[in-house]
């Protein structure tokens, strides 16, 4: 091979790995997340109104509670003249209010939201309400842990379930108990966080992993220097960040957009039972082992027949029944798996047999209970 070759060949190589490299780097925002910019739970318990007589009804007391305060808020007298029947309505607390429903709001308060962002609610019923379609929720305060409120709610509710009955059929698509509002609350009051408070800011590494928390940690002190960035555990990284906020969200967005490879991610085989759906991770291996599985299916045929005896003979007509019954184990060949075989080979092997979902299930947890599976097993 000429000289000019050789280089261009390793030339090519050389870009060729450099490439492949870079491909699998990932961004250390992809990987890892600031400390300080962690979101907040919030909760409320509200009415929505308007509805098409799928509310709670006169059975919910809350409900009609509810009701009453918040019109003697809104200034509605409740304590004037009642003809006889809404003073004994009123005694028994059995106000009809088909048209509204009692709600509890959730929202996730993004971390550094300041007063007047908007951001998405959930909603959902907790009395009789069938429905919430078509409804729309009066003001609700969303509460933090600590009873702060910190947002307001209020909106036409949002909801793609529906639920439909009529001369004892009835139809329901999704659920229209459960409804959302896009920007349906305002932030109302800040949560403290750390960010401008010390020298330093923290990163937390999203999966656990001493890999990619020492890449980062070396990506980060390979660009900006020796000491910047210093691991606390498998998960903490602190930096040491400039003081001037404009410097340091220059700095922390600088640090989001290094490229590190990050480590490769534990053997796990995850499977969900109620579905028969299994993901096997690139890492898993084996030992060598021997897998051998098959069912017995047993059949009962039922055949109802009529005995009729002659016709000079004394007897009467009888039902009876007879039963053919079968037995079937089919015959599966034997699955080998030699040292070291990967998630490919396992699969293809499987598959040769014919073997169903469930088969597959019960194949993974004998060989994790055998020992030969290298890999954590994880059932939901």
């Amino acid at each position: 091979m000429h000289s000019h070759s050789i280089k261009r060949f390793v030339t090519a190589l050389v870009l060729s790995l450099a490439f492949s490299q870079e491909a699998m780097a990932d961004r250390v925002k992809d990987l890892a997340s600031l400390a300080a910019v962690r979101s907040n739970q919030l909760v409320g318990y509200g009415i929505v109104v308007g509805l098409q007589g799928t509310g709670d009804g006169a059975d919910v007391s809350f409900t009609v509670q509810s009701v009453r305060a918040m019109l003697v808020k809104l200034g509605v007298g409740l304590d004037g003249p009642m003809s006889d029947f809404e003073r004994a309505a009123a005694a028994i607390g059995k106000i009809d209010v088909k048209n509204v429903a009692a709600v509890l709001v959730t929202a996730e308060l993004p971390g550094m939201a300041k007063p007047g962002q908007k951001i998405d609610i959930n909603v959902g019923t907790v009395g009789k309400a069938s429905s919430l379609r078509g409804g729309t929720l009066v003001m609700t305060s969303l509460r933090g842990v600590d009873g702060e409120v910190y947002a307001l709610a209020q909106g036409v509710v949002t909801t793609t379930g529906i639920d439909a009955s009529a001369a004892g059929s009835k139809v329901a698509i999704g659920v229209p108990t459960s409804a959302r509002i896009p920007n349906g609350a305002t932030v109302e009051r800040i949560v403290e966080n750390p960010f401008d408070k010390s020298d330093f800011v923290m990163l937390n590494v999203r999966d656990q992993d001493f890999t990619t928390t020492a890449a980062i940690v070396a990506a980060v002190n390979k660009t900006f220097g020796n000491d910047v960035a210093r691991a606390l555990d498998g998960v903490s990284i602190t930096l040491r960040a400039p003081t001037d906020m404009t410097q340091r969200v220059a700095f922390v967005s600088m640090v989001e957009n290094l490229d590190v490879i990050p480590g490769e991610s534990q053997a796990k085989v995850v499977i969900n039972s109620r579905t028969g759906t299994v993901v096997i991770s690139r890492n898993v291996k084996v030992t060598a082992a021997a897998v051998s599985h098959g069912t017995i299916s047993v059949a009962i045929a039922a055949t109802n027949e009529v005995s009729q005896p002659n016709a000079f003979a004394q007897g009467t007509t009888t039902a009876v029944q007879n039963a053919n019954i079968a037995v079937n184990e089919p015959n599966k060949p034997m699955i080998l798996f030699q040292p070291g075989v990967d998630l490919r080979q396992i699969v293809d092997a499987v598959n040769q047999v014919g073997a169903s979902p469930s088969a597959l299930i019960a194949i993974l947890e004998a060989l994790k209970s055998s020992g030969s599976l290298r890999a954590e097993l994880v059932v939901i």
